[in-house]
């Protein structure tokens, strides 16, 4: 497995099985790569397998088949107390930034804790460090409100916060704009792409289409589990029918070019 390669997933299974039904096979034999400062777009609608897979390549879902290497070494493998100790370079920016949240702490506070507790610097390095980062993701005024107290944009950009403070060489985004308006989904992924340690990697999972060819250099297409397509963006034409009624509702793209 390539070192240049941040993510490196080979033949990924995920079975669910449930008691008293059928199996559910949300991920079935997938290969997925992240390049050193690459942004890849997992994208497909809902139900399509994106989250999973994410969770399966972080080892937050086991596997049931197939091997997750990151940064040139196996991780799929490793047992939970080793994987507890890189998860600091490997993030996972979740949907729901709210209940990512301590709701009794301020902004200040999440990330000092994350510096502290998980980047192992002095309380006082830490505290300088968290006002320096929270100045450049332009919440230092709101440094000492409560997550409730918080916007949408500005919960999410707290995660981002929490992340980049562990200066991480992959960070997988799961939907990190739903439910903002378009003005703060721009906000957020300005944020997040523009913060990305130099040389780090980045999944995104979404459906928005004109997101990822906005903000990634690749494009990875799912459907029932499968990937079905990769494509360059921003200029890439799909062309399996999934893809295009992905990238192109309206068929305004000719599939034969």
């Amino acid at each position: 497995m390539s070192a240049d390669r941040v993510v490196d997933a080979r033949g990924v299974c995920k079975v669910f099985r449930r008691r008293g039904g059928p199996e559910v096979r949300a991920v079935n034999a997938v290969n997925l790569t992240v390049g050193r400062g690459e942004v890849v777009a997992l994208v497909g609608r809902s139900g399509s397998g994106k989250t999973t897979l994410a969770r399966c390549i972080l080892g937050l879902e086991p596997l049931s088949a197939g091997e997750v290497w990151l940064e040139g070494a196996r991780f799929d493998d490793l047992r939970e107390a080793d994987r507890r100790r890189l998860r600091g370079r490997y993030q996972y920016v979740p949907q729901d930034a709210l209940s990512a949240l301590d709701p009794q702490q301020t902004v200040l506070e999440h990330v000092v804790e994350t510096l502290t507790i998980l980047g192992g610097v002095s309380r006082q390095e830490g505290r300088r460090a968290a006002v320096a980062l929270l100045a450049r993701l332009g919440l230092e005024h709101r440094r000492d409100a409560l997550p409730r107290e918080l916007s949408g944009g500005e919960q999410r950009r707290v995660t981002l916060a929490r992340v980049f403070a562990l200066q991480p060489r992959l960070v997988v985004a799961d939907e990190p704009t739903s439910g903002l308006d378009p003005d703060r989904q721009e906000s957020v992924l300005r944020d997040l792409v523009g913060n990305l340690p130099e040389g780090a990697g980045c999944l995104l999972v979404t459906h928005d289409l004109p997101q990822a060819r906005a903000w990634c250099h690749r494009a990875v297409v799912m459907l029932e589990g499968e990937v079905v397509e990769e494509l360059p963006l921003p200029d890439g034409v799909p062309s399996h029918p999934y893809a295009r009624t992905l990238f192109d509702p309206w068929g305004e793209h000719d599939a034969t070019r």
